[in-house]
Order: C-alpha cells, then sequence, then structure tokens
C-alpha cells in the first residue's frame, strides 16, 4: 500500500498527522485498532470480574442455608447462569487476544470484526432481552432472602416482601436495561469504527 492511500486513512482519524513512512503508518493504524479492541477486553474483563464475585457469594450463601432447600435451588441456578456467562466472557476474551503475527493488519481487523458482529449483531445479540430478567429476579431473591435472615418460604408468603419486590423489580430492571444499553451503544460504535477502518483498508488495495 503505497504511503499517500496509508496518509488518507489517518488523516480520518488524525488530520494533524505529519508526513510518516509506510510502516510508522501501518504501526499506528494497528495502534488504533489495537486499543479499541481493548476497550472491549476491559469490558470483558469487568464481566468476568463481577460474575466471579457473584458466584462467591452464593458459594458463601449456599453454605450458612445449607438447610434451606428453595434457597439452595434458587442459588444453584442462578450459579450456572452465572458460570455461562463467565465461560462465554472467557471465551470471548481469548479470541479476542488472539495474536497471529503473521496476519496483515486487513486480516486481523476482519477476524475481530467478524467476532463482534456475532456478538452484538449476530442470532445471539437480544438474548440478554430473556436472560437479564431471570438472572435480576434470582439475583435479587438470594440477596434479599440472605439478609432478610429468613427461609426462602418465609419471604415469598410475606406480603410485604412481594409488594416491596413487585415495586422494587420494575425500576431494577430498568437500571440493569438502561446500563447494557449504553454499553452496548458504546461497543456498536466501536465496531463501527473497526468496519469503517476495515473498508477503506480494502478501498487503498
Amino acid at each position: 500500500m503505497e504511503n499517500a492511500k496509508l496518509q488518507e486513512i489517518w488523516k480520518n482519524i488524525d488530520q494533524h498527522i505529519d508526513e510518516k513512512s509506510d510502516n510508522e503508518l501501518n504501526l499506528l493504524l494497528r495502534s488504533k485498532a489495537k486499543e479499541i479492541i481493548n476497550k472491549f477486553h476491559i469490558i470483558l474483563g469487568a464481566s468476568i470480574g463481577i460474575s466471579t464475585g457473584v458466584l462467591c457469594f452464593l458459594t458463601i450463601a449456599i453454605m450458612n442455608r445449607s438447610s434451606d432447600l428453595l434457597y439452595i435451588i434458587n442459588n444453584i441456578f442462578l450459579g450456572i447462569l452465572t458460570l455461562i456467562s463467565v465461560g462465554a466472557s472467557i471465551c470471548s476474551w481469548l479470541k479476542l487476544r488472539n495474536k497471529k503475527y503473521d496476519l496483515s493488519l486487513k486480516e486481523w481487523l476482519k477476524i475481530r470484526i467478524d467476532l463482534l458482529s456475532r456478538w452484538l449483531v449476530g442470532r445471539v445479540s437480544k438474548l440478554y432481552l430473556i436472560v437479564v430478567p431471570i438472572l435480576y429476579i434470582l439475583s435479587v431473591m438470594s440477596i434479599h432472602v440472605y439478609f432478610e435472615k429468613k427461609s426462602f418460604l418465609e419471604v415469598i408468603k410475606a406480603e410485604e416482601s412481594i409488594i416491596g419486590l413487585l415495586v422494587a423489580s420494575p425500576i431494577g430492571l430498568f437500571v440493569s436495561f438502561f446500563t447494557i444499553w449504553k454499553i452496548r451503544k458504546y461497543q456498536l460504535n466501536k465496531l463501527l469504527f473497526l468496519k469503517d477502518l476495515y473498508c477503506r483498508l480494502c478501498q487503498k488495495d
């Protein structure tokens, strides 16, 4: 790729760039792409950390409430979903992290764009609409029962507890979905940037 073509691509990112060599421009473009991919790594890392914390809490809660069968079932189901989430996040992190030094910038970008597109706009991209309410309800019940220091059955039979959960749930779900929407919007914007960079690289070949 000619230096002038690389200059034109980079100027769409930085209007004040000085004249640089082909190698310098390639390194700049690759560095910018890696910077964006690293932001996805941070989000996935945070997800893994939060999920790990949830699993620790569930383990402690089950140990302290070993005689409450319904509570254990609730926590085990929540734990399974959380483990699946952790596994998916780790796999995603490793796939994005996978290093192949013999790839050109265009090939390197294409692999990651395909991965991110499957997660953000593919068939499973709307799965969170089903999973989040389930996780929210199970999590709230687990925390509420644990700190109420009552059995699971006693809590769900108590009118005050049920009314409190019914009132708080819409607010909690709204906050959960709003947070996820903001994160997804941020990720989609970064994905669009990577796609635009890839298209420009293809056009300049």
